[in-house]
């Protein structure tokens, strides 16, 4: 799948946003065709345009606002110069609905993505939502999200902050389960860096084949442990009580809330 024709500029290009464009140049997108505006001019990968003021120029064919979400009054009025409207106007603010994005930017199309971090090596989860789109726009947007791993359309945008919670903010949670389950390794005497190693690689060939298989991670659970076994009894301590269910579910809710909290202050 080939990019969309035109320049792209990015407004913003802290973490999230730079992992994005360094993936998109990976994966074959001309780096002179972007451009990126941020407050000091610096962090926008070689061979990019990076410029602490808006270009006098006329919109580009796409144009992605990667900023925190405090940032969209300062990002409308840096914006509001510019000369004409982009083609797509893709926003990865956390928490900022399509009406807030709308009421403030001009857009033939305005689609919400909420990346996660290992887009970075294209192993990511992008998800988008957007209103009324033209098979053109909507091809433009997955053309984007293609080359950053696994992408899914939200059909109701009231789900987009469970989404967000789950898939934006999973990595966190994988992250500190991983450093969790090292920790539990050393507790039972093994060299911490050992235990580490031990926890991340089990955890990589965990994922891997839950992706490829053709049955539930619960049946893949249920197959390791057999009954009476060592992996049966360490998982009694997870299911009692569905005590892993019920933390992750306050985990999410705790996320979830966060963005709707976010998405009020947008508005």
């Amino acid at each position: 799948m080939s990019f969309p024709v035109g320049p792209l500029w990015l407004i913003g290009c802290g973490n999230m946003g730079g992992a994005m464009l360094r993936r998109w140049i990976a994966a074959g997108l001309d780096p002179a065709t972007v451009t990126v505006v941020t407050r000091s001019g610096n962090g926008a990968p070689e061979g990019v345009r990076s410029l602490t003021v808006l270009p006098d120029e006329e919109a580009p064919a796409t144009l992605m606002l990667a900023l925190k979400p405090q940032q969209i009054d300062a990002a409308q009025a840096l914006l509001a110069p510019m000369k004409g409207a982009p083609k797509l106007l893709l926003s990865i603010l956390a928490g900022v609905d399509h009406a807030a994005l709308t009421e403030r930017f001009a857009a033939d199309m305005i689609v919400r993505a909420m990346p996660n971090l290992p887009v970075a090596i294209g192993k990511g989860v992008t998800s988008l939502y957007t209103l009324g789109a033209s098979v053109a726009a909507i091809a433009a947007t997955e053309a984007f999200a293609a080359p950053l791993g696994h992408y899914e359309w939200i059909a109701d945008e009231a789900h987009f902050d469970a989404v967000t919670a789950l898939a934006g903010c999973g990595p966190g949670f994988v992250f500190r389960f991983a450093d969790a389950l090292a920790k539990a390794g050393a507790a039972l005497g093994l060299p911490a860096d050992q235990s580490a190693r031990l926890a991340i690689a089990t955890l990589e060939g965990s994922a891997i084949m839950a992706a490829d298989a053709d049955v539930s991670p619960a049946v893949l659970a249920d197959r390791v442990a057999s009954p009476g076994g060592s992996t049966r009894e360490g998982m009694n301590v997870l299911d009692r009580d569905d005590a892993l269910v019920g933390l992750l579910t306050a985990t999410l809710a705790a996320s979830e809330r966060r963005n709707a909290e976010m998405a009020a202050a947008a508005r």
